[in-house]
């Protein structure tokens, strides 16, 4: 297995875990937070959007999806104590732009060439993800980051165990 290969199982992995967790919550249950003060899922899943467009055009402008209008304010940190239900989307509109951001970035890593991994990442980034690579590992992983705070609300919702 080389770098992209093991890149785009992790993407599957993580891809495949939040949806996992969520397949089984409404629309209702997104908006709940794993804890005072935390997040909850309908802004998390925003901000796993949001973050990957990003990152995708920082390693390559134009290789995000854009996405609909006022999506990144909404899930900016600024809104994350919103619990209005009118400034988030539905589990399935959730669902569709992760599954097209997943797309964008597995083109992106198949055409990335593979010696460019190792070049330094735009500098913001590079006290986390010193190479290209490592911005590529971020997108993989960011997921699972917040994957385990979708385990308490389903737990709190009484919700099985899925993983």
């Amino acid at each position: 297995m080389n770098a992209k290969d093991a890149i785009n199982a992790t993407l599957h992995l993580s891809s495949t875990v939040v949806s996992a967790y969520i397949s089984d919550l409404s629309d209702a249950e997104l908006l709940q937070r794993p804890g005072q003060g935390c997040n909850h899922l309908a802004w998390q899943l925003g901000h796993l959007i949001d973050s990957e467009a990003s990152l995708l055009n920082l390693l390559e402008p134009g290789a995000g999806p854009e996405l609909p209008a006022g999506f990144s304010e909404k899930h900016a940190k600024t809104n994350s104590s919103s619990d209005n239900p009118a400034d988030f989307l539905s589990k399935a509109e959730y669902l569709a732009l992760t599954e097209k951001l997943h797309s964008a970035s597995r083109a992106l890593l198949e055409r990335f060439p593979a010696e460019r991994l190792d070049e330094p990442a735009p500098e913001r980034l590079q006290s986390i993800c010193p190479t290209l690579g490592a911005v590529f590992v971020l997108i993989a992983t960011h997921p699972m980051m917040h994957a385990g705070q979708f385990v308490p609300v389903r737990r709190a919702l009484g919700k099985p165990v899925l993983i």
